[in-house]
């Protein structure tokens, strides 16, 4: 398998830990809708969550390849690793 650089796994868990904080903002949201600064924070960090994936796709390429990755030219997708595999 093909090595990855130690900026990979940086990004992968800046990535995860931002995803994390998502879900339970979301999850608190949907018992408490009117609180304003929670939402003011989970739209803040939607925000982190795209810089970063956007850093990292263009660095290492597409993190999916469902319709919300835009593809460099050649097509990439076929590069291993994939983010699951490491």
């Amino acid at each position: 398998m093909k090595q990855v650089p130690q900026k990979y796994y940086d990004l992968m868990q800046e990535l995860q830990e931002v995803d994390f904080v998502i879900v339970e903002l979301a999850l608190y949201l949907n018992t408490h809708p009117n609180d304003q600064e929670a939402i003011q924070q989970y739209n803040a960090f939607i925000q982190m969550r795209n810089n970063v994936k956007n850093q990292f796709e263009k660095e290492f390429g597409a993190l999916t390849s469902f319709g919300s990755s835009y593809s460099k030219y050649p097509w990439d997708w076929k590069e291993a690793p994939w983010p699951w595999q490491v």
